[in-house]
């Protein structure tokens, strides 16, 4: 048999073209659903990336808050190599040990003495169309969401995202949806009654800005929903698994969810999601209710573990938090005319703009070298590895006002 060159499979960038070549080929064959990139990256290493033409660039999304351990981690390497060398595909007619011991940690993180399960998916977006579904098997069909939410683009998760951008296009959109102001406990509580099957909120919203609501917001949904008898819903895609210095937000503050979503940080690259549910909502999806083909595989499932391990080995926990309060000091005392703020937690960071030209700074950030983007006209979006040092930060602060100046 004739050996296979894993550089001529993905040729176009193993062979050195350029990114100009590459794109090329990018535009006349892909749908255009994201527009043309910026740049083609090559190869990754820790908190760095390098592009075609060997530029390298701090990563400071990590992939939209996904690489939490930055680029080939050795562990998470070492695991998926290892796993996909044993057994890579099984499907849901049978069980793995990682599928179970992941599903064990997982439903680890949600205290008290109520029974919580997982189902596995592929994504945030799959995680909440599960969700969805979960609410439809209460016999209620009302969903109460929030103005500037984001869950995803399938049609379940649509529909309770706000944007009319990404909505209506795609009307009619299953569900009867109602939004409220985010961070409004009143407005919640004019909208909640005994037809609400659930309420579905993020700790703090991201693709919005990285807007953080009051201290007591989540705890008042509680309330509410317990008044209601409506679930509560909560969305940890982008906030969950270290990613704002603790495994979830809200039961870092104290507040019991019916549902739970997560993905991005979980596999450090490797596609993966899970839902999870707790008390009578656990069993609310039965055999035949819902599947997926892929959910849980066991190389998912040992990158799962393998990223959740490395979190509590290395206290990259207490590192989110440093990181992310030290970014924050730090961008503020640059006292910069064109910044107005900061907001965050951990290391999920906005930099907020007097003026309407994020999209501008973040062009001009990936020119020198740094990748960030920008979630709205006026915010800039700071999501970088929670491994990232305090040298590796001030980087990219040192070079921030020169950024803004480009921008503006």
């Amino acid at each position: 048999m004739s050996t296979i060159d894993t550089q001529e499979l993905s040729r176009v960038g193993g062979n050195g073209r350029s990114s100009a070549d590459v794109l090329e080929i990018y535009s006349a064959n892909l749908m255009p659903t994201f527009g043309m990139p910026k740049r083609v990256f090559v190869r990754g290493e820790g908190c760095y990336v390098w592009d075609v033409e060997g530029r390298k660039h701090l990563d400071l999304l990590s992939g939209l808050a996904v690489n939490a351990l930055g680029h080939a981690h050795p562990t998470v390497l070492a695991a998926i190599t290892s796993q996909l060398s044993t057994l890579g595909h099984v499907s849901n007619f049978f069980a793995t040990p990682a599928q179970v011991a992941l599903a064990e940690r997982l439903t680890g993180l949600i205290p008290g003495d109520a029974e919580t399960r997982v189902f596995f998916a592929n994504s945030g977006t799959e995680a909440n169309e599960a969700a969805f579904k979960i609410t439809r098997r209460t016999g209620r069909t009302k969903i109460i969401s929030t103005e500037g939410a984001f869950h995803g683009r399938s049609t379940g998760a649509l529909a309770v995202t706000h944007s009319p951008k990404y909505r209506e296009p795609f009307e009619p959109l299953p569900g009867e949806v109602i939004f409220v102001p985010y961070g409004d406990a009143d407005a919640l509580a004019a909208a909640i009654d005994d037809t609400v099957a659930a309420v579905v909120l993020e700790p703090i919203q991201g693709e919005n800005g990285v807007v953080v609501p009051p201290p007591d917001y989540l705890a008042q949904a509680r309330a509410l929903c317990d008044q209601a008898g409506s679930l509560l819903w909560i969305d940890e895609v982008q906030t969950g698994m270290g990613r704002t210095g603790s495994w979830l937000v809200h039961t870092d503050q104290g507040v019991r969810a019916d549902i739970v979503t997560v993905a991005k940080g979980l596999g450090n690259g490797f596609p993966i999601g899970a839902c999870l549910a707790t008390g009578p909502a656990a069993t609310l999806l039965g055999p035949g209710s819902h599947g997926s083909t892929f959910g849980g595989n066991p190389v998912a499932a040992i990158a799962g573990l393998a990223v959740m391990a490395v979190i509590e080995r290395d206290g990259l926990l207490a590192n989110a938090t440093a990181m992310g309060e030290h970014l924050a000091a730090a961008i503020q005392d640059l006292d910069h005319p064109l910044i107005t703020g900061t907001r965050g937690r951990g290391l999920l960071q906005a930099i907020l703009l007097a003026e309407p030209a994020a999209q501008q700074a973040a062009d001009a950030a990936l020119e020198a070298g740094f990748v960030i983007n920008a979630p709205r006209p006026d915010v800039l979006r700071l999501a970088p590895p929670l491994i990232i040092t305090a040298d590796q930060l001030d980087t990219f602060v040192a070079a921030l006002p020169a950024i803004l100046e480009a921008a503006s």
